[in-house]
């Protein structure tokens, strides 16, 4: 059966605009870091990216290696958006990115320009797409001059490749060096993704300080702390979870001590009526200069679930200051060497 978007998609979720630009994201964008690879049917893929459109969710954001096997979520996006999302492209912004390693050999990474825009042109032949809205540089790279990845992402731009640069995991400091290099350039650094959760409050130290005064959007990666602030692992580690297997969250973490800090959370959120994933959206999303959190989502109810935190944003001086005593680094930081460049 065809795919019709819902008519009322727009009524369902806010928008807030990025930084100083003229681009508006939804307050929640769905990323495809994990669930969207070639170890998922892709007919789950393609319910959750139809019910995310359908509630208002417009920003899909992808990496070159984002899969498994590296590039299968950007084949796999492109094939729905393909086979479903085409009539509304226009209505969409997709994000790609690279820095990190994808094939062999000294050009498979980092932030060169031979790395980023050989990358860029091959995500794009992935998808299936002329252009993509936002190209990243993924992380900062110490060993490659800042105007080289600044001007990379310049060419990106300039060449129609893509409509706006963006940066991942740079500290304060490389972030305004970076938005400075761009700007002389005449392409805007548009916005920043930064790991960012209730367990990762590394951004309040400068970085939201840095992006307000340049002008520069914020869309957080990981509010959720990689599930631990989902309630999944209050009673255990659940079999096929991200801890379980060891990938990119080690069950390590799941000290005493943080388990402690995640309940009470988890108390302060039923005592808002909300879920503890729901609490987090809304509290990462508190600060006007954050313009976007970004999800993932295993199903569509989870997808749902998540949204739903969009229907109780406000929070009291009390429930912040409360949630402060517990809201303290967990050790989930797993990019915080790349934030330190």
């Amino acid at each position: 059966m065809t795919y019709v978007a819902d008519g009322g998609r727009y009524e369902r979720t806010p928008y807030r605009r990025c930084g100083r630009s003229g681009l508006l994201l939804p307050a929640i964008s769905l990323g495809l870091w994990h669930n969207f690879g070639d170890d998922r049917p892709l007919d789950d893929q393609r319910a959750i990216l139809r019910r995310a459109f359908d509630l208002g969710v417009t920003h899909f954001d992808l990496a070159n290696n984002y899969g498994p096997p590296y590039g299968s979520a950007e084949v796999n996006f492109g094939r729905v958006l393909r086979e479903d999302l085409a009539p509304y492209r226009d209505e969409i912004v997709i994000s790609t990115k690279a820095g990190y390693d994808m094939w062999p050999g000294p050009y498979g990474e980092w932030g060169s320009r031979k790395y980023l825009l050989s990358s860029l042109d091959q995500s794009l032949r992935r998808m299936g797409v002329d252009y993509v809205d936002i190209f990243y540089s993924h992380r900062f790279d110490p060993e490659t001059p800042l105007e080289e990845t600044m001007g990379a992402l310049d060419r990106a731009v300039r060449s129609g490749k893509a409509l706006y640069a963006g940066i991942s995991s740079y500290s304060p400091e490389r972030t305004a060096e970076a938005a400075a290099i761009l700007r002389e350039m005449g392409t805007p650094l548009l916005i920043h993704q930064p790991s960012y959760s209730m367990l990762n409050r590394w951004i309040e130290g400068g970085l939201l300080d840095t992006l307000g005064a340049e002008g520069v959007g914020c869309i957080a990666f990981s509010p959720l702390a990689q599930g631990m602030l989902t309630g999944k692992y209050l009673d255990g580690v659940p079999e096929g979870s991200r801890a379980s297997k060891g990938t990119s969250f080690a069950s390590s973490l799941l000290t005493e001590e943080n388990l402690r800090h995640v309940r009470t959370l988890d108390e302060i959120a039923r005592g808002r009526g909300q879920s503890l994933a729901q609490l987090a959206l809304a509290w990462s999303l508190r600060d006007g200069r954050v313009t976007s959190a970004l999800i993932g989502a295993s199903s569509v109810r989870q997808l749902e679930e998540n949204l739903a935190a969009l229907d109780r944003l406000d929070f009291t001086a009390d429930e912040l200051a409360a949630i402060d005593r517990d809201a303290v680094d967990a050790g989930v930081n797993i990019w915080a060497a790349s934030s330190a460049g």
